[in-house]
């Protein structure tokens, strides 16, 4: 058996605006959209990931909502193992300062409007992640599919 892949972790929040609309960010690394977040760092917890890539990526200091999602993610280099939380809503006392060496913009989008702009896979997960908001509840996911 080969030990040496091992999967990595990330972890994300998803937000809203106060008309139910979801946060995205463009990243200036990558030619997609995403949500809030990134990779959980050694001797970090996906909690803690969560808090310190928002406080980096949009200079948010907020605390980590429920967990929404657990996504068991397969990729040519290493596995990914994706936590998403519930970030709440933010409203206009919330002041948005992006990281500009990371994200070019973000925006506020409609569920349907993120299912257009992101790629497939998150699509899945922010789908799954907004079903599990609405439920109360948390999910398990492989590749964006629920395995509950």
């Amino acid at each position: 058996m080969d030990h040496s892949s091992r999967a990595l972790a990330a972890a994300g929040a998803l937000f809203f605006d106060e008309r139910g609309r979801i946060l995205l960010v463009e990243p200036t690394y990558k030619p997609h959209w995403e949500i809030p977040g990134g990779v959980v760092e050694h001797g970090e917890t996906p909690s803690e990931a969560c808090r310190r890539e928002v406080a980096e990526e949009l200079g948010l200091i907020r605390d980590t909502g429920r967990l929404l999602v657990v996504d068991w993610a397969p990729s040519n280099d290493d596995d990914r193992v994706l936590f998403v939380f519930d970030g709440g809503t933010l409203t206009g006392e919330d002041d948005i300062q992006l990281q500009a060496e990371e994200l070019k913009s973000y925006e506020f989008v409609t569920p349907r409007q993120a299912q257009l702009r992101l790629i497939p896979r998150l699509a899945r997960r922010v789908a799954e992640a907004l079903r599990a908001r609405e439920a109360g509840e948390t999910r398990y996911l492989e590749d964006g599919v629920d395995r509950g």
